[in-house]
């Protein structure tokens, strides 16, 4: 019996530069960052690191620990665990949150849609206690919850204990584990649907109507920044994680302990800066794009889309010359029913001079249920035939 297994594996030259691997960083000299504690630039697509100072040491990230909280709410509306309309009720525990809060009330109901937006915009502590409870129970199990993700990341410097970023002892980060954060939420494109936002309001139609304002003025004043989240206390000073986006190219910026608020966004638009003027993206697939389909063992059908699971891209020095990069295809060996939407099937391989240059995922673009015994049966006996 023959068995085919369609396996597109194209090789296309592109023509391209690759700035080295994230060692680059240490190689440039560039005077950022000067009155922070830490600070790191990395391209998103690629990881690249741009530039970094202390960029391991573990301090507090005060209300940067939000950027977590959002990336476990986020996760569990795409899980359907949780639904955007849907009503959290505050408890007594919620509502007695201090720092920066929408003074919530115990009881008061708020939409998931609405306590998305006082956390990402006004960095509110009572709605992240509320729906830390209403995806885990309690903020304890929440904040296990955050520190599982947070391993499973690889964050090597990260330590929870609690949703807000309150100060608590042993609750730390470094700027290299919030660059890899968030680089994570944004995956969700969704998110900067409510961190880009200036302001908005909540409880509209009543007289108590609440006015939320972006506690990252950038997202106003630097053209591009669509994120993400500030933090203070008078432990961590001043601390940011931003991303600003241009044409096709994404860097996510991260500095914590600078002196004082304008000193920190000041840090935050110098590092863009940098990165914009020096170097550019070079996108070969974006995310969702169609890369061919591939046979699976057992299925309802017998052939599925392939998609490229995230934007793949190199950066580039701006005004250098580009050189060859190949991509290839590499599926998995067997690729077998079940298989649900966005499962890893294979691998997009970028390569130059026969070294491997990164590695993206290709994800099953479509849903396939295990055949049938009788489909199976039918499939068998047709194939006999043939080889008659």
């Amino acid at each position: 019996m023959k068995r085919s297994i369609v396996m597109i594996i194209t090789a296309l030259i592109i023509s391209a530069t690759i700035i080295p691997t994230p060692s680059f960083a240490s190689e440039v000299k560039v005077d950022l960052a000067e009155n922070a504690k830490s600070a790191i630039l990395i391209e998103r697509d690629t990881g690249t690191v741009l530039f970094e100072k202390n960029s391991d040491e573990r301090l507090s990230p005060a209300s940067m620990t939000k950027i977590m909280t959002m990336l476990l709410i986020m996760e569990a509306l795409e899980d359907g665990k949780i639904q955007w309309n849907e009503k959290v009720r505050t408890s007594e525990y919620a509502a007695s949150m201090g720092g920066s809060q929408v003074f919530l009330e115990e009881g008061e109901e708020m939409t998931v849609d609405e306590l998305l937006r006082a956390i990402s915009i006004s960095s509110a502590n009572d709605a992240s206690v509320a729906m830390a409870e209403r995806i885990a129970g309690s903020e304890k199990q929440f904040v296990k919850m955050m520190n599982q993700k947070a391993k499973e990341l690889g964050l090597k410097d990260t330590k929870f204990q609690n949703a807000t970023g309150l100060p608590a002892k042993n609750h730390y980060s470094s700027a290299r584990d919030m660059a890899i954060l968030a680089k994570e939420l944004l995956k969700h494109e969704k998110i900067t649907n409510y961190t880009s936002q200036y302001e908005s309001y909540l409880r509209e139609g009543t007289d108590k109507k609440f006015w939320l304002v972006n506690t990252n003025r950038l997202v106003k004043f630097y053209p591009g920044v669509d994120g993400l989240k500030t933090g203070f206390t008078k432990e961590a000073k001043y601390c940011l994680t931003a991303t600003a986006k241009k044409g096709d190219m994404r860097v996510i910026a991260v500095v914590f302990g600078a002196p004082t608020s304008k000193e920190r966004n000041k840090l935050i638009t110098e590092m863009f800066d940098y990165a914009f003027s020096q170097y550019e993206t070079k996108q070969f697939y974006a995310k969702g794009d169609e890369l061919g389909k591939v046979t699976v063992e057992k299925g309802q059908q017998r052939n599925i889309k392939i998609a490229a699971g995230e934007s793949i891209s190199l950066l580039t020095k701006k005004g250098e010359k580009m050189d060859d990069v190949k991509t290839s295809l590499k599926l998995n060996k067997h690729i077998q029913a079940p298989i649900k939407k966005g499962d890893e099937i294979g691998k997009i391989v970028l390569i130059k001079n026969d070294k491997v240059l990164s590695e993206n995922s290709a994800i099953a673009a479509e849903n396939v249920k295990p055949a049938s015994w009788w489909t199976l049966y039918k499939r068998s006996f047709s194939m006999f035939t043939k080889l008659q």
